[in-house]
This record gives C-alpha cells, sequence and structure tokens, in this order.
C-alpha cells in the first residue's frame, strides 16, 4: 500500500486503479469539519423550522398528562399503555427532525465521497502499536494541523459569540424576568441567529479543511516509478512475456499457412518479394486468400506452390495490392474481383491447354 512505502520515492501522481483499491480500502479524502458543519446547518435547520411544531406536540399530551394526573391508574398493565402513548406523542414530534439530522450526517459524507463499504478498518493492524507510530499520530504533521484547527475554531467561534452576544446582554438580563413562553420566543431567535452565524463560519473551515484532507490524502495515494510498472505489467501483461505470446501467435499462423498452400489454386507473385496463395472453386462467390508473405516467408510459400504443381503467376501491381489488402481464410476486396479473376481464368484456360495436350 501506498503509505508502507518510502513516501521520498513516490513522485508519480496515482493511477485510476490506485485510486480505486484506496476507495475500496475505505481509505477515502474525508474531512471531519464537514461532518460537523451539516450537522451543526441540520440542527440550525431543525432549531429554526421545527421549533414551535416540537414544543406543541410535547406540551398537549404532557399537559395532558398533568392535568388528569390523578385518574392514572397505578396497575401495570394501564402503567405501560401510558409509557407507549407517550413515546408515540415524543416520536411524532420529533421524528422528522431527528430524520433531518440523519439526513444531514450522510450528506455530509456523501458529498465528499461515495457510499463505501469496507471492513478493512475493523481488521487490527499490529503496525499501530508501534512507539514510533505513536509518536508519529502524536506530533506528526496531522496533529499539529488539528491543533491550529482547534485553536482556529474557538477564536473564531469566540469573535462569532462575542459579536452577536454582547449587544444582547441586557436584553438576555431583562429575560429572567419575562414569561416562560416568552422568554422561549425570545431565546429561539436569538439562538437560531447566533446558529447561524457560527455555520457561515465554520463553512469557512471546513471547506479549507477538506482541501487540506483531500491533498493528505492524494500525496498518500502517490506511487513511485516501480509501481507504476508493476501496475502495467499487471493491468497489461509482461512486455517480455506478451513478446513470447505474439512470437507464438505468428508461428502458428505460418504454419496454418504453410499447410493451406497446397490446397490453393493459383500463387500471385512478385518474384522477389510478395506472395499470395488464392483458392477458388466454382461456385464460390470471390476467391478465398489462404496464405500470403514476404522475403523469406514468400519465397517459401513459392517453394510449396512448385512442390505441388500449383501455378504461379507473376503480376507485381496486383500481388502488392492483395498483400496490402486481403485477409487470411478471407475473401478478397471486391476492388480485386476483375483483377483476380483474369488471372483464374488464365490459370483454367492454362490447365485446360495441358489436359487437351495430354490426351
Amino acid at each position: 500500500m501506498a503509505e508502507d512505502n518510502d513516501p521520498e520515492s513516490q513522485t508519480e501522481d496515482p493511477t485510476q486503479k490506485r485510486l480505486d483499491q484506496a476507495l475500496e480500502r475505505g481509505d477515502v479524502a474525508k474531512s471531519q469539519e464537514i461532518n460537523t458543519w451539516f450537522m451543526i446547518a441540520g440542527g440550525t435547520l431543525v432549531v429554526s423550522t421545527f421549533s414551535g411544531s416540537v414544543g406543541s406536540g410535547l406540551l398537549t399530551p404532557l399537559r395532558n398528562l398533568l392535568a388528569n394526573s390523578w385518574m392514572i391508574k397505578t396497575d401495570s398493565g394501564n402503567l405501560l399503555a401510558l409509557m407507549q402513548q407517550i413515546e408515540v406523542a415524543v416520536l411524532a414530534a420529533v421524528g422528522v427532525p431527528l430524520l433531518m439530522l440523519v439526513i444531514a450526517a450522510i450528506a455530509g459524507n456523501m458529498l465528499q465521497h461515495r457510499l463505501v463499504w469496507s471492513t478493512e478498518s475493523l481488521i487490527p493492524k499490529f503496525s499501530k502499536l508501534s512507539p514510533a507510530a505513536g509518536f508519529k499520530r502524536i506530533f506528526g504533521k496531522q496533529a499539529g494541523v488539528n491543533f491550529l484547527k482547534g485553536i482556529g475554531k474557538l477564536v473564531v467561534l469566540g469573535v462569532v459569540m462575542t459579536t452577536i452576544l454582547w449587544p444582547e446582554r441586557h436584553r438576555m438580563e431583562a429575560m429572567v424576568k419575562l414569561d416562560p413562553m416568552a422568554m422561549l420566543g425570545a431565546s429561539t431567535g436569538l439562538t437560531v441567529h447566533l446558529l447561524g452565524a457560527v455555520v457561515a463560519a465554520l463553512a469557512i473551515i471546513a471547506i479549507g479543511d477538506y482541501f487540506f484532507q483531500y491533498r493528505s490524502w492524494f500525496q498518500r495515494q502517490k506511487m513511485s516509478l516501480q509501481e507504476i510498472k508493476e501496475e502495467f505489467k499487471q493491468s497489461e501483461g509482461d512486455p517480455h512475456i506478451k513478446g513470447k505470446l505474439r512470437q507464438l501467435r505468428q508461428q502458428r499462423s505460418k504454419k496454418r499457412m504453410m499447410a493451406a498452400v497446397p490446397k490453393a489454386s493459383v500463387i500471385i507473385t512478385n518474384p522477389t518479394h510478395y506472395s499470395v496463395a488464392l483458392s477458388y472453386e466454382r461456385g464460390m462467390s470471390a476467391p478465398i486468400c489462404v496464405a500470403k508473405g514476404v522475403d523469406n516467408l514468400a519465397f517459401k510459400i513459392r517453394e510449396i506452390a512448385r512442390e505441388h504443381d500449383i501455378p504461379i503467376v507473376e503480376n507485381v501491381p496486383l500481388a502488392r495490392a492483395l498483400y496490402a489488402t486481403a485477409e487470411i481464410d478471407k475473401e478478397i476486396p471486391v476492388e480485386h474481383y476483375h483483377a483476380v479473376a483474369e488471372v483464374i481464368g488464365y490459370v483454367i484456360r492454362l490447365k485446360r491447354g495441358f489436359s487437351a495436350a495430354r490426351q
């Protein structure tokens, strides 16, 4: 893995395969500040939107409970039914706000990376027991950043809270004399204002922390040149092995061609370089190229053709064109039909002439 290698040798950007492997391990760029921001923002939204409905939803059943407390029967069955009624009332009042907080927590993770299921982080690693690793975690770069981040949050939140609450100090002192319902409304408005300012301030810290965490994660995924070479060998195959396989395929193809040459009807050749063996039988739509070669292979094709009395026709432009365009065991291209037909017609007439001479 990337973290187990020498950081000085990891100079190359990670490949997509390395990034995918990190994701499968659960090693992702993640900022806890993003999650915190989403939770606080979700809480602010809940307080500003549902504080009234939650309060009234809880107030009515509790008021009825206290008003009719003298009617409550204390046997186990009635007490259990009463507790169930209270649970239903509480869930009905706080269910939607809690669901919004859960969605906010999930959104904080999904915004940073797609959903990941990995058990690797649960596997114990003895390397974490190393004193050197522990010292690095306590006094390393990440620990230093977390310390500075904590100090920064304290300073920012202190400034924000002082800026908002200091002008309201006299109003807050007077709240103790207000009716509880009036005090609740006033404190709710002040709380929402304070939370909104905190959310705005923490957004800057969260964004900065995410870019830092992403950069740190990306640096951990960097690869050495040797790792890139090994990955290329695994994905594309060892070049030496691929060369051997290509050589074996060429040898087998050559043997198949040589075995097919005796079945050819004619060999069209350039006497010095090219040879193309064509097979044609009555009823076929077009001649088929059964073998072709250049230089030594072309000479071998002509040699086998002579051993099996296969006609060899010299046609320099046609031989070059067929070698360049015809594929083994496939019909020749349409543009060569006319020229090849003349050659095959010539061969057929030549064979008839030999047959007549023998008779």
